[in-house]
């Protein structure tokens, strides 16, 4: 009878350490929704990005702020495919002082509308790329657009090097950045391309993701820039060169003025002439003179910051990564294609890592 009893309460025992156990590990559901979800805010903007195919709470906005910037920046530079009007939105009109000396006639001309007339679409469309319920629902489209965007990049790109000499004083440090990003994006979207045709979803999502954010140092650099004119304006001893065909082009309703602040431009000559740099100055050349010397040194700054940003995202998504995988390695095994999770260009192909083998539930 005793030992009976001592079996029921040894029994009662365990039954009331595993309930405590499970309560002190797991909270109840009502617990667990009260804490993470109940939250007024969270459940507005859950209503906001779940119909856009966002799962994820920090994927929206970033979204929204890297995918705005652009929509909002390409949208406001539409009016620039007007290239020669004179209407106060167009590019002629909203130029940079000066700058429309060059882009009259010739090759600068043929550059800049190629330029303008390809990647201000491109910056408009690659916003939709990024919208997952496109990718889900719209593959069709999504397939379409990214095609058309690597076709107006290309070309976007072929403009800017032809415009490179000229574009914010054409000087070294703008014309090594050009050149960088132009190698670099179609470098970028060439991977991305041969990617997604080997069905590797992973490493296509990485390098378009490289590529839209080096195309997007347009932006912040701009930022950089105003910040960096101010500053050196405020110092009151820096100056560059401008051309004196330049020059003349600012004061061809002042010739007096032309005479009495740059008289070795009299007449327009292909010399220089120093002008000093402040964004503040009343004069058009001097607060030329401030965005020449800052506009390369803020798109290389812009270039590092986008580079690393874009490796740290890659970095603290790389569950993505490694699911996105896992889905190519499906896809790759029912086309019959070799290494199923590695048919495209991935690590374990081409260094030392250790081969990558792929998860239980897909393997």
């Amino acid at each position: 009878m005793s030992q009976n009893l001592s079996k029921e309460k040894f029994k009662k025992a365990m039954l009331i350490s595993r309930l405590l156990l499970t309560l002190t590990s797991t909270p109840p559901t009502d617990v667990r929704t009260m804490t993470r979800y109940d939250n007024w805010f969270v459940r507005f903007w859950r209503k906001v990005y779940n119909p856009l195919g966002f799962k994820k709470g920090y994927n929206f906005p970033l979204f929204f702020i890297f995918g705005g910037a652009m929509l909002g920046f390409s949208l406001a530079r539409i009016s620039y495919l007007n290239i020669s009007g004179d209407a106060p939105s167009s590019f002629k009109t909203g130029a940079v002082t000066g700058e429309w000396f060059w882009y009259q006639s010739g090759i600068h001309r043929v550059g800049i509308t190629l330029h303008l007339t390809t990647i201000v679409p491109a910056g408009v469309l690659m916003v939709f790329q990024f919208v997952p319920i496109i990718r889900y629902k719209a593959i069709l489209f999504h397939r379409i657009n990214g095609y058309l965007i690597i076709i107006l990049a290309t070309l976007g790109n072929i403009g800017a090097i032809m415009i490179a000499r000229r574009a914010f004083g054409g000087t070294l440090a703008t014309q090594s950045a050009v050149g960088y990003l132009v190698i670099a994006t179609t470098i970028f979207m060439a991977l991305a391309y041969y990617n997604i045709k080997r069905l590797q979803i992973d490493q296509h999502r990485a390098w378009m993701l490289r590529a839209m954010f080096a195309l997007g140092t347009i932006i912040t650099l701009r930022i950089i820039m105003a910040l960096a004119s101010g500053i050196i304006s405020s110092i009151g001893s820096y100056s560059t060169v401008i051309n004196c065909g330049e020059i003349e082009f600012i004061y061809a309703n002042s010739p007096a003025a032309l005479q009495s602040r740059y008289p070795t431009c009299v007449g327009g000559n292909n010399t220089d002439v120093v002008v000093k740099a402040d964004i503040n100055s009343p004069f058009g050349e001097e607060q030329k003179a401030s965005m020449v010397l800052t506009f390369g040194m803020a798109w290389w700054v812009a270039i590092a910051m986008h580079a690393v940003g874009v490796e740290v995202y890659l970095r603290l998504t790389a569950a993505e990564g490694e699911r996105l995988r896992g889905v190519s390695c499906e896809m790759q095994r029912k086309a019959g294609m070799r290494s199923p999770g590695s048919a495209g260009l991935t690590g374990d192909r081409l260094g030392d890592v250790g081969k990558w083998e792929a998860p239980r539930e897909t393997a």
